[in-house]
């Protein structure tokens, strides 16, 4: 708990950083919410009314004292509002966080099926032509960027087959397929890779060695030892991204018209919308923080020996005293061999 804790609250000065950091880089970006706003409906108007509407939404400040003033509203619970729509940034980044939630559980889901069983049955048929095949098509879509997949796609789903729509009709399972497909074929190409090198890894360990001179069947071992000491990688892969999806995957959500906080970050950064930008810039640091939180607590359920604190001492040393009782209490066990 007080490791949970400590994480927490290092999260206060992580945002307060990323913030600064992110509102910084915006405004050394040039031009301003209110000039992109005038820019967008093609209108022409004086640099008179462009000045009013900055003093009005008070752009006219100078930088520090813009963001103190966004965060002293912030630490009053009020992320302000649209500096383009005029909408409660809160409410607006709210309605849009459903569509990604959806997204990225689909896409994760599906990124599980496909690279874990690949991953297997390319480290169990090392060498064989069904790895050769699998690691070719691994490098292939290591190769491809997402939106050379979803140019793709869309060629052979949408336009030659006209089974599903290029472009999204609405949060439902039948738009989030494209997307979904898309993120699924790149993660999974990289993340097959990476199972089969954690499989091979444990395959070549003693213990595996022994546990067949024992008669156990491949498969037993496989499922009840390998993939055990496996998971912690892909535990690692799968948080990683959970995060970068949650986050929003704007090159997808942009490409596909995805109505997620991708696609909102994507368009209030053209505009110049701060507001919804910092509101995003939260969002990202506090996912990565508590997706991190949530590894190393299963980290600390999936392997024992991974302790946090004192806790890794007291577990190594009582292991010792275990090991060393067993060698008193029957000679025949020795550290590392056991003597039939």
């Amino acid at each position: 708990m007080k490791y949970i804790l400590k994480r927490l609250l290092q999260l206060i000065p992580i945002l307060i950083g990323i913030t600064f950091l992110s509102f910084a880089m915006m405004r050394i970006a040039g031009s301003d919410a209110v000039t992109e706003l005038y820019t967008a409906h093609g209108s022409a108007v004086s640099q008179e009314v462009i000045d009013a509407r900055k003093a009005e939404l008070g752009l006219d400040k100078p930088f520090l004292v813009q963001y103190g003033v966004w965060l002293l509203h912030l630490l009053q619970g009020d992320m302000g509002q649209s500096y383009i729509s005029g909408n409660d940034v809160f409410d607006t980044f709210i309605s849009k966080l459903p569509a990604t939630l959806l997204l990225a559980f689909l896409s994760v889901i599906l990124t599980v099926l496909i690279s874990i069983p690949l991953g297997i049955l390319s480290a169990v048929h090392q060498g064989r032509i069904v790895d050769i095949i699998l690691r070719f098509i691994s490098f292939v879509g290591n190769a491809m960027p997402n939106f050379f997949v979803a140019m793709v796609l869309m060629q052979i789903l949408s336009i030659r087959l006209n089974l599903l729509p290029v472009i999204s009709s609405g949060v439902n399972l039948r738009s989030a397929w494209m997307p979904m497909l898309t993120l699924a074929i790149s993660m999974s190409a990289k993340y097959m890779r990476q199972v089969r090198a954690s499989v091979l890894e444990e395959l070549n360990k003693d213990y595996v060695s022994g546990l067949k001179s024992r008669g156990l069947r491949n498969s037993v071992i496989l499922w009840k030892n390998v993939m055990k000491s496996a998971m912690l990688t892909i535990v690692t892969l799968l948080a990683l991204s959970i995060g970068s999806l949650l986050g929003g995957t704007a090159i997808i959500e942009s490409i596909f018209m995805w109505d997620g906080v991708g696609k909102l970050a994507v368009d209030a950064i053209n505009m110049r919308d701060y507001p919804m930008i910092q509101a995003y810039v939260m969002w990202m640091a506090i996912i990565y923080v508590v997706v991190n939180l949530v590894t190393d607590c299963l980290y600390h359920y999936m392997d024992p020996r991974i302790r946090l604190g004192w806790m890794a001492i007291i577990y190594v040393v009582v292991n010792l005293v275990t090991d060393c009782l067993y060698h008193y209490m029957d000679p025949r066990i020795r550290l590392g061999v056991v003597e039939e």
